[in-house]
C-alpha cells in the first residue's frame, strides 16, 4: 500500500483524526473534577466515560463501553436521526447527562438506559431498549429520558417508570427536537429540568401536514422504503408548543405567541425558564421568559433585521444572580450583552456563548477571523494563549480548553483553573502527513484564503489548481488548525495547487459580511472563488489557469457545479458532492433565511438553482450523492442529472449506496472515492 492510500484508509478508520481525543466536559461544582468522553485510541471508535481528579491529574474509566457492550450497538430511529444531526460518527458513549452535583449520570447504549454512580461506579442498566436523551433530574432523584416519540420518567430508587404526558397520535411527539431544531438551530433538546426537579419544561411537535417525503434503497428493491416529514421551503413546519408537566403529571400549556421557531430554551436557578424564538421570516428574534405555574410569558427582548436575524449558540441565559445575557449585532458585530449592558466591543465577534453561571464564557474572533478563542467575562479576559481554533466548555471559573493549532495534528486539551493547568490526555492518530498554508489575504474584499502545494514542490513549475470550497453560511474552511487541511494537503501532494477561499457569507467577520449573501448565493459566492483565484494566481505565477478544476460537498457541491455551469471560462471541471440543485428541495429555515419563499420570491429561487442553466453545462461534471441522504435528499443530483440529459450535456453521476449526508463510513468507499476523484480530476485536466 502506497503512503497516500494509507492516509486515505487512515482518515476513513479514524474518522477524519477524532477518534482518541476527548469531548463533552463536565465540570464538578466544586471544581475538584472533570468527566469527559474518550475511545481508547485513534482507531477505537467507542467512546467510554473517563473522570479527571484535578488536584492529582489522575484518570479513571468509569463506563466501559467495550465491556458493557461487546456487540454492535441496535439505535431506536429516533436516536440514528439526532446522531445524523449532529454528523456523529462515534460509537459508545456518545453523549450523558448529570444531576447538578455530578454524583451520578445518565447515557444510552444501544438504546439502553443506564445509570452510573460516579462515587461507586456501579453501573445499573434501568430501562432495556429503544431510549433517546436521558437526562437526570438537577437533585438527581428521577431520571427522564424519550421513548416512542413520549417523555418519560423513572425513579432509580424504586424502580417505577411512568409515561408522563399521554397523547394519542404517531405525528405527535413530546420530548424530542424536530429536525429544523437539529439541522439548522443546533438544537438537539426537547425537554429541560427545572431546578428543584419538580416538574420539566417540554416541547410538543405535530408534524401533521409537513410533507411526507420517502428514502429508498434501490440496491435492495426488498428493503421497505422509509418515510420522513420534511419542511421544504414554503411549505408546512412541523408545530411547536410548550408545557409545564410536573411529575405527578399535572400539565401547564405555555402561552403561545406568533413564533415560528424555538431557536433555544433555558431554564436554571438564575430565573424563570427563558425561550428564545424567531418568526418564519427571521427577521425578528424574541427572547420570553416563562412562568413555571401560569404558563404566561413576559417578552424581555426583541430584535429585528430588515434581512435576518442571526441565532448564537448558548444564548439566551441568566446568570446566577439573574442577569439576562444574549448577544446582538451592533456597531458591526455580535456583542456579549449582559443586563441589558454591551460587554464586549465591536473588535470581537461573538461566536457562541459557552457557560453562564456567576460570570460568562464564550468564544470570539477578533480581527483575524481564521482563530477563534475562547473568552471570560469580570472583565472581558482572553483565556486561549496561543494562535489556533481553540473550543470551550466548563465555566469561567474552571475552563476546559480544546486547542487545534498548525504547530500539532489533533487537540491539546487543558483545564485552567486557580493553580497550574491541567492537561486531558489525547490520542489522535497520527496523519502522516503535515499541511503547509500559505495564508493568503486575497483580492479588493480582503478575502481569507490558504493555498497549499505539492511537497517538496519546485519553483517554476505550473500546476493544474483544484479549488476546495465550503464557501457558504455557517461553515469555515480557513482556520489556524492543521486538521482542517490535512485532505486538502493530500490533494496537493496529488500534483495540483489547492486553493480554499472563505467568501462572503461565511461566518467569522460580522453580520454585514454574513448578509451580502441575502438572494444572491449564487452570484455572489461564486463571484469570490473566482475573484480569489485570480488575486491569488496574480501572486503566485505557478497556478496554471488554463487548468483550474473545483470539488465540494453540500453548499461546497452546490458552489462547484455551479462554477462550472456559469463560469466554463474559468473552470474546466467539477466535483459536485451531495449538491442542493433546486433551493425549493430543502428545508425552510435555511434556504427561506437567504432566499425568503418560493411563493413571494420565485424570481430568487430561479436566479439561484442549478436546473435553470442545465443546459449551459460545456465543462466536465462528476456529481457524486448518497441514496440515504434525509438533508440532501438525491432528488437533488437525480433532478440536475435529469435536466443535463434532456439538454444533451454529458456529465457524470456516482451514487453511493446507503450513504447518508455524511460522507463514506465504510473505509474502502470512502478510500476509493477520493481515489476515484483524483484520477478523474487529472484526466479532465491533462494533468
Amino acid at each position: 500500500m502506497t503512503d497516500e492510500l494509507s492516509f486515505l484508509r487512515k482518515q476513513a478508520r479514524t474518522q477524519r483524526f477524532t477518534l482518541g481525543t476527548p469531548r463533552e466536559f463536565r465540570v464538578a461544582p466544586d471544581g475538584s473534577r472533570l468527566l469527559f468522553l474518550r475511545s481508547e485510541s485513534g482507531v477505537d471508535h467507542r467512546n467510554s466515560l473517563w473522570e479527571l481528579d484535578l488536584a492529582t491529574g489522575a484518570e479513571t474509566k468509569i463506563v466501559d463501553a467495550v465491556e458493557l457492550l461487546p456487540g454492535e450497538e441496535n439505535l431506536p430511529a429516533e436516536e440514528r436521526a439526532r446522531r445524523e444531526r449532529t454528523r456523529e460518527r462515534a460509537g459508545g458513549v456518545v453523549g450523558y447527562a448529570t444531576d447538578a452535583e455530578l454524583r451520578i449520570a445518565a447515557f444510552s447504549l444501544s438504546g439502553k438506559l443506564y445509570t452510573v454512580d460516579l462515587a461507586t461506579r456501579r453501573v445499573t442498566e434501568l430501562i432495556d431498549s429503544a431510549v433517546v436523551d436521558p437526562r437526570p433530574s438537577p437533585p438527581g432523584s428521577h431520571v427522564a429520558y424519550v421513548r416512542d416519540r413520549r417523555l418519560r420518567v423513572i425513579e432509580p430508587a424504586t424502580g417505577e417508570d411512568r409515561l408522563l404526558v399521554d397523547e394519542d397520535g404517531e405525528d405527535i411527539a413530546w420530548g424530542l427536537a424536530e429536525f429544523i431544531a437539529g439541522e439548522e438551530m443546533g438544537r438537539t433538546r426537547g425537554y429541560w429540568w427545572s431546578p428543584d426537579g419538580t416538574s420539566l419544561l417540554v416541547e410538543r411537535s405535530d408534524r401533521t401536514g409537513v410533507p411526507r417525503w420517502t428514502i429508498a434503497d434501490p440496491a435492495n428493491p426488498g428493503t421497505a422504503a422509509g418515510t420522513v416529514a420534511y419542511p421544504a421551503a414554503g411549505t408546512r413546519n412541523v408545530e411547536v408548543s410548550l408545557a409545564i408537566v410536573s411529575l405527578d403529571g399535572t400539565r401547564v400549556d405555555v402561552q403561545r405567541g406568533d413564533w415560528e421557531y424555538l431557536a433555544a430554551v433555558h431554564w436554571s436557578a438564575g430565573g424563570p425558564p427563558l425561550l428564545g424564538v424567531q418568526s418564519r421570516d427571521q427577521r425578528r428574534f424574541e427572547i420570553h421568559s416563562v412562568d413555571p405555574v401560569t404558563g404566561a410569558t413576559k417578552l424581555l427582548h426583541a430584535e429585528t433585521d430588515p434581512t435576518w436575524v442571526e441565532i448564537v449558540p448558548g444564548a439566551p441565559a441568566w446568570t446566577s444572580d439573574g442577569r439576562l445575557v444574549h448577544v446582538s449585532a451592533a456597531d458591526g458585530a455580535y456583542r456579549l450583552i449582559v443586563d441589558g449592558v454591551p460587554v464586549t466591543g465591536p473588535e470581537l465577534q461573538v461566536r457562541s456563548v459557552l457557560d453562564v453561571a456567576d460570570e460568562v464564557l464564550f468564544s470570539a474572533s477578533d480581527a483575524d477571523s481564521t482563530q477563534i478563542h475562547v473568552y471570560r467575562t469580570g472583565p472581558v479576559t482572553r483565556l486561549s494563549t496561543s494562535d489556533g481554533v481553540h473550543v470551550g466548555a466548563g465555566s469561567a471559573a474552571v475552563a476546559v480548553l480544546s486547542s487545534w493549532s498548525l504547530a500539532h495534528s489533533g487537540p491539546k486539551v487543558s483545564v485552567l483553573r486557580d493553580g497550574p493547568a491541567v492537561e486531558v490526555r489525547s490520542y489522535p492518530e497520527d496523519p502522516g502527513i503535515e499541511p503547509r498554508p500559505i495564508w493568503l489575504t486575497a483580492g479588493k474584499r480582503e478575502l481569507r484564503a490558504a493555498l497549499l502545494l505539492p511537497a517538496g514542490y519546485e519553483p517554476g513549475t505550473k500546476l493544474p489548481v483544484l479549488l476546495d470550497p465550503y464557501g457558504g453560511p455557517h461553515a469555515q474552511r480557513v482556520l489556524h488548525s492543521r486538521n482542517a487541511f490535512l485532505a486538502s494537503q493530500w490533494f496537493a501532494d496529488q500534483g495540483f495547487a489547492v486553493l480554499i477561499a472563505d467568501g462572503r457569507g461565511t461566518p467569522g467577520r460580522g453580520p454585514a459580511w454574513e448578509r451580502e449573501v441575502s438572494r444572491e448565493l449564487a452570484s455572489v459566492t461564486l463571484a469570490d472563488q473566482v475573484d480569489a483565484l485570480h488575486a491569488v494566481a496574480a501572486e503566485h505565477p505557478e497556478l496554471d489557469l488554463a487548468r483550474v478544476a473545483i470539488r465540494g460537498w453540500s453548499y461546497g457541491g452546490y458552489l462547484s457545479a455551479l462554477a462550472v455551469l456559469r463560469r466554463p471560462d474559468v473552470f474546466r471541471a467539477a466535483v459536485a458532492g451531495a449538491p442542493v440543485t433546486d433551493w425549493t428541495l430543502y428545508d425552510t429555515h435555511y434556504t427561506e433565511r437567504y432566499l425568503g419563499t418560493p411563493q413571494d420570491d420565485p424570481a430568487a429561487y430561479e436566479r439561484n438553482s442549478l436546473l435553470a442553466g442545465a443546459h449551459d453545462l460545456e465543462r466536465a461534471l462528476l456529481i457524486v450523492h448518497g441514496l440515504a441522504d434525509d438533508n440532501v435528499f438525491a432528488a437533488h443530483s437525480l433532478r440536475l442529472s435529469s435536466a443535463l440529459l434532456a439538454a444533451g450535456r454529458a456529465h457524470t453521476f456516482l451514487p453511493l449506496v446507503g450513504t447518508t449526508h455524511m460522507t463514506p463510513q465504510d473505509e474502502d468507499v470512502a478510500e476509493n472515492l477520493m481515489r476515484v476523484q483524483v484520477d478523474w480530476l487529472k484526466k479532465e485536466l491533462n494533468a
